[in-house]
């Protein structure tokens, strides 16, 4: 008899292991919710609302926290330079600047996430780490000044980091240095949390950012990249359809529940 089982288990996974192996790559869901009819909200979704919080901390330039449900630390755009407690377990960089990346981060950092690729071709993240789906939609940047190339951009030399958690759709545009195209907010999907750079000069223009803010549509905006002429400036061209809500913090905490009926521009002064 458990020769029988044995031999019954022994071919039951040899079946199952082909099954396992042609398992389609992860989901997001925050793509999902964008394709879907209007108010439809993915099960898993609908599981993974509920009242989970994450807490998003301004460490300054363009280097936000994200501390999950899970424990997990998460730093954007991450030169080193702007550290906030613990060192994070997953570090997403773009190369614009040396202000946006390390190539020596710390050693004890798990997960370093480059929004470039190598010869020529585009970065793919899409991987789960811990309680968080994090992947890339590649843009276009400047070449750096003195490159004699002969063309003006880098093909896919940086990344829109998206970071999906705790029901939540988190993107940070990275230094973004053109317009958005439609394969681009195809590719985005649904935001509710948004980091903006408004430099309105080493990125794109004050007016190009609003426009590209306001056809994401997400809830909450935070600008990054800030400089103090241009942050005014934001506020006026975007406050015509967001709330602003000026924080003396550097941190706060939102879950899907709690994201604002009204679109709102997020300030966080506590740096």
């Amino acid at each position: 008899m458990r020769r029988l089982v044995s031999a019954a288990l022994a071919l039951f996974g040899a079946f199952l292991s082909p099954a396992l192996a042609q398992q389609p790559p992860q989901r997001s869901e925050c793509l999902a919710m964008a394709n879907a009819v209007p108010r439809a909200m993915p099960a898993a979704f609908r599981q993974a609302a509920g009242s989970a919080e994450v807490q998003i901390t301004y460490a300054g330039h363009s280097t936000y926290f994200i501390d999950t449900p899970g424990g997990l630390r998460i730093a954007t755009d991450y030169s080193g330079a702007y550290q906030v407690g613990r060192l994070p377990d997953v570090v997403t960089m773009n190369r614009a600047h040396s202000t946006h990346y390390s190539l020596f981060p710390d050693k004890r950092i798990p997960h370093v996430l480059h929004g470039w690729g190598e010869d020529g071709k585009p970065a793919i993240v899409s991987e789960r780490i811990g309680d968080t789906f994090i992947r890339n939609v590649t843009t276009d940047i400047r070449r750096y000044f003195g490159d004699d190339s002969g063309t003006d951009m880098i093909r896919d030399g940086n990344s829109i980091f998206i970071f999906e958690v705790a029901g939540l759709c988190i993107g940070h545009l990275g230094h973004l240095h053109h317009k958005l195209d439609e394969s681009h907010f195809a590719q985005i999907g649904r935001l509710d949390i948004v980091m903006v750079p408004i430099d309105g000069t080493y990125t794109m223009s004050l007016d190009g950012v609003s426009e590209i803010t306001r056809r994401l549509r997400a809830s909450v905006v935070l600008p990054m990249h800030r400089f103090a002429t241009p942050l005014d400036e934001f506020m006026r061209l975007i406050g015509r359809q967001f709330e602003i809500d000026r924080r003396s913090e550097r941190s706060f905490r939102m879950s899907r529940d709690a994201l604002p009926t009204t679109p709102t521009v997020i300030i966080l002064d506590g740096v």
